[in-house]
């Protein structure tokens, strides 16, 4: 693997590590989102995918990001007897969102995308150093 390859690797991973946090930020901004109309359904969490495909002109894996997926476990119930939304026994319907696993998720994306940093920075310094033997 050549180092243009590498870094084209891991600026795939960076790009998918983005958008999978910024999935895991419209969960957390929606977290205590009610439905807009009485009796309707909250914000749903969504889950990041990633998908991983041999790139032909590179000659290696990448991967990009997928369409997130819809969680389908069921909502939060708070009882809350006095907001529009709540249904005859008083309970409102929240999103499904965990904002601790949302974290957990957020640092762990986070992670992946500094690892990849880290090839990139690697990548760049062996190149510079290759250049710096050839010159000499």
């Amino acid at each position: 693997m050549d180092f243009s390859t590498s870094m084209a690797v891991a600026a795939s991973g960076m790009r998918a590590q983005s958008d999978r946090m910024k999935t895991i930020a419209e969960n957390i901004a929606n977290a205590h989102s009610t439905s807009p109309v009485a009796g309707g359904e909250p914000y749903r969490r969504e889950i990041a995918s990633v998908k991983s495909e041999f790139d032909r002109t590179l000659n290696a894996t990448v991967v990009e990001a997928g369409k997130p997926i819809q969680d389908m476990s069921p909502f939060r119930m708070q009882y809350d007897p006095g907001n529009p939304n709540a249904d005859k026994q008083g309970y409102v319907k929240l999103p499904n969102v965990n904002s601790l696993v949302e974290i957990m998720d957020m640092r762990e994306a986070q992670r992946s995308y500094e690892a990849d940093l880290t090839v990139m920075d690697a990548t760049k310094a062996m190149l510079a150093r290759t250049v710096d033997l050839l010159n000499k």
